[in-house]
């Protein structure tokens, strides 16, 4: 199990290593079935402060593999968690080492399109990346063992990048209130 203790460390040249292991490792048993496989999250960003746990979004068109994913990825040790309240994304646990998160995801789904806008934008914005870093750092040292309020302080930043990307603003609406923290 990752730890519940927040941790925020500088980028590591690791990360992106670690993503490829795992990523060939999802590939080889789950190809021809899902769409692709993309590296979300802190640590697909270079240079920017993360929690050393990747996060990884396996991408499908169609719903109706889901059932033959979630039976190839508990040969492989993993637990299908559930939705965890975020519609067209399904949590799954599994090994902890690497540290890592495993999501798979609906092609179209509000979860995947603020993924994958949010690390393009960090990736083509550095001083964005270094801020949301800091802050990232003082949350965890505010609330290290409360991950609703470290995930919930986090949410404005998030959402003025996901503005700038022009994201639809029910969508945004949508995220804004997922990472309310669960009182």
């Amino acid at each position: 199990m990752i730890s519940k203790t927040i941790k925020v460390e500088a980028y590591s040249d690791q990360w992106p290593l670690t993503f490829l292991h795992l990523q060939a490792k999802f590939n080889q048993h789950l190809e021809h079935l899902i769409d692709r496989i993309e590296h979300v999250g802190s640590t697909a960003v270079p240079g920017l402060a993360a929690k050393p746990v990747i996060d990884i979004d396996i991408i499908i068109n169609d719903k109706s593999r889901f059932e033959e994913i979630t039976a190839i990825l508990k040969t492989l040790g993993y637990t299908h968690e559930g939705d965890r309240g975020i519609p067209g994304r399904e949590a799954f646990s599994g090994p902890s080492q690497p540290a890592h998160h495993l999501y798979v995801c609906l092609a179209d789904s509000i979860s995947l399109k603020n993924h994958l806008l949010l690390r393009n934008y960090l990736r083509s914005h550095p001083e964005k990346a270094t801020a949301y870093g800091e802050l990232k750092k003082q949350l965890a040292q505010k609330y290290p063992d409360n991950i609703d309020l470290y995930v919930e302080n986090k949410t404005a930043f998030i959402t003025s990048i996901l503005e700038e990307t022009g994201i639809d603003p029910d969508n945004l609406q949508e995220i804004t209130a997922q990472n309310k923290a669960r009182k």
